[in-house]
């Protein structure tokens, strides 16, 4: 895919505008020609991007949309582990500009899936619930549901694992059950469940910490001492 040059300048204004923040964007297909649409940026700090849906559906309407835009603000214009699988997600191509080089750098969905271990973090892209989720398709071929993670819920009264875990097909189990694929819940600097890991066996816990790369660690100490649930897929 190739953007109009009108596009491209649309596009690196509101990167500037948004400068040191990401900006976000779509480009749509009106009348016959590419437009750009500015999108509102949800995302908390300077380093990611959560595209507010509203725009999407607005975009929607308006045309098709061809593709997905986001800057990377004083960073690589290299795509990220996170813009990787989010752009699989979307099912679209994206365009990413940096600045303060004005470089640019496009991806297109291609099958990438993010590695277990060693995947960088991006709240609600390749977080603790991500993890989870990857694994239970890759390893058991069980497409557990999604559910929207605005950054630090756990901040605003909002109790997101114990709201949809049920939902997701697990039920609670005791400490002494806990065998090989089951969850465990933690609050990690939060007064809810904010946190999830998988068993491993033999006392190893695979999980993503915030701003840290995924892992397999020993489930004690700290880790332990904040477990508040167990958690068994009911259909495992």
């Amino acid at each position: 895919m190739i953007l109009d040059e009108s596009v491209k300048l649309a596009i690196t204004n509101h990167a500037k505008e948004q400068f040191p923040r990401e900006s976000c964007g779509l480009v749509i297909i009106f009348k016959g020609r590419q437009q750009y649409r500015k999108c509102n940026n949800l995302g908390v700090g300077t380093d990611n991007f959560i595209l507010d849906p509203l725009d999407y559906e607005k975009a929607d309407t308006e045309g098709e949309i061809v593709a997905v835009i986001h800057s990377h603000p004083n960073v690589s214009v290299k795509p990220s582990q996170a813009d990787l699988v989010a752009c699989e997600a979307s099912g679209l191509p994206w365009f990413i500009i940096g600045l303060p080089s004005e470089q640019w750098s496009y991806i297109e969905p291609t099958g990438y899936i993010a590695p277990l271990v060693g995947r960088t973090w991006s709240h609600g892209v390749l977080d603790c619930y991500a993890i989870i989720r990857d694994w239970y398709k890759q390893e058991r071929n069980i497409e557990l549901p999604d559910f929207h993670r605005s950054d630090e819920w756990w901040k605003r009264g909002e109790n997101l694992y114990m709201e949809n875990f049920e939902k997701a097909g697990f039920k609670e189990i005791r400490q002494e059950e806990l065998s090989y694929g089951d969850c465990i819940l933690m609050t990690i600097g939060s007064s809810v469940p904010n946190h999830g890991a998988l068993y491993l066996g033999d006392g190893v816990i695979l999980h993503h910490v915030q701003n840290r790369l995924s892992t397999r660690e020993i489930f004690g100490g700290y880790y332990l001492k904040n477990a508040t649930g167990y958690y068994r897929y009911e259909n495992s």
